[in-house]
């Protein structure tokens, strides 16, 4: 059987270059090579105690049935409470929807509003599956550039410009995937001002770093009561509290909204696990600042951003700015590109990259997979040690590239 098999979806889709470069590294880690892992968007601590408990106690009580299509109604309210005492938003239980994990419910929301031909605004440097998502629901994504000198951030005119009587929706994440960069509250204003002037555009408002920052203060564009009927707040328990393999998101959305993805989640996959939803109830129970580990983690985060910053700073050629979030640094390594070693030319980051998995074993993503093929994104939810490790490696396997 061959591909004719397969839905032209599925043949046009791009593969994750995350997992692809995750991938690799583990083969290569698998015939014994000492690989640095700098790749994977995941915490590497482990989940709250007190949240894992909770897990063990829902089995224990057989909550193991199928739960709700959108969620228990216990944790639908506690996410409703959650919004009002951390970030001031006001939503019913009835419009939440929990999924099984963010990127679920980014791609129920896209299932739900496009047509075939609406148009999404993305932002770049955009998470990758964003324009995947948008495509296999028919749509089309229109990506409009913010590069490291405006702090990978876009304005209100590069917005303005490209509207049009197709735009359906716009999606972006605060703190960023992959630059790690925060939208202060006047910039999301001005933001603001623009979908108040067209509200038919649904403004899709990833924020599932909310709790990774590391100055100023995480702000939802929802707050601004005049456009909050056109935004769907996207969020979720695995970068925050450690949970990404508990695949547990949400969105908060107007009703009619909320409504849709229930009704598609009932025909896709039905409701997420009982067992997670109850690890994910104990979670948002909790102020951040009553959770140490959730502290220890964005210490420690922090400390790795600094480090990170200072070593890249020194080798030549890369260029970075200052991440206020996430666990991601996302440099501009262009000045490398049409250099050589040997026989191998370095045309692209996509090159860079690989060999850089080649020659220094470090495993990093190129910047093309997130619509900035000038820059590589560098994780650093790792520890030190590697991180410094990692930085050395790059930097002699760097230096033997020349322009001859």
């Amino acid at each position: 059987m061959d591909k004719s098999i397969l839905a032209n979806r599925i043949l046009n889709m791009s593969e994750s270059a995350t997992l692809k470069m995750t991938g690799l590294s583990r083969d290569l880690k698998a015939k014994g090579v000492d690989v640095i892992t700098l790749s994977i968007g995941e915490p590497d601590f482990n989940t709250p105690e007190n949240v894992k408990d909770a897990a063990k106690k829902a089995i224990d009580n057989n909550i193991t049935h199928y739960p709700p299509v959108p969620g228990f109604p216990a944790l639908r309210q506690a996410i409703a409470d959650k919004l009002k005492r951390d970030n001031g938003l006001d939503y019913k239980a009835s419009q939440i929807v929990v999924s099984n994990g963010a990127k679920h419910s980014i791609a129920n929301v896209f299932m739900c509003i496009l047509n075939e031909g609406d148009e999404v605004i993305v932002p770049s440097p955009y998470w990758v599956s964003y324009p995947e998502m948008i495509k296999m629901a028919d749509g089309r994504p229109v990506v409009i550039d913010a590069g490291i000198e405006a702090d990978f951030k876009i304005t209100p005119a590069q917005i303005e410009a490209v509207i049009t009587p197709k735009t359906k929706a716009i999606i972006f994440s605060s703190p960023s995937n992959p630059t790690g960069s925060l939208y202060t509250k006047d910039e999301l204003k001005a933001l603001a001002n623009v979908f108040k002037a067209h509200p038919d555009i649904l403004v899709i408002s990833d924020e599932i770093y909310e709790l990774i920052i590391f100055s100023g203060k995480h702000e939802s564009i929802a707050a601004f009561e005049e456009i909050k009927e056109q935004v769907v707040v996207v969020n979720g328990v695995s970068k925050g509290f450690a949970m990404t393999g508990w695949r547990i998101g949400y969105i908060a959305a107007p009703q009619i909204i909320a409504d849709a993805c229930n009704k598609i989640q009932g025909q896709y996959t039905s409701g997420a696990s009982g067992i997670s939803q109850m690890a994910a109830l104990e979670a948002m129970n909790n102020p951040p600042e009553n959770s140490p580990e959730l502290m220890k983690m964005v210490a420690a985060f922090k400390e790795r951003r600094d480090l990170l910053i200072r070593l890249v700073k020194e080798i030549p050629g890369f260029k970075t700015n200052t991440p206020e979030g996430a666990f991601y640094l996302f440099p501009d390594v262009s000045a490398y590109f049409g250099k050589k070693n040997g026989t191998t030319t370095i045309s692209n980051s996509n090159d860079l990259c690989l060999y850089l998995l080649d020659k220094a074993h470090v495993a990093l993503v190129p910047g093309e997979a997130f619509g900035a093929p000038e820059c590589i994104r560098i994780s650093y939810a790792t520890s030190t040690d590697k991180i410094e490790e990692a930085v050395k490696r790059i930097a002699t396997a760097c230096n033997k590239l020349n322009s001859r």
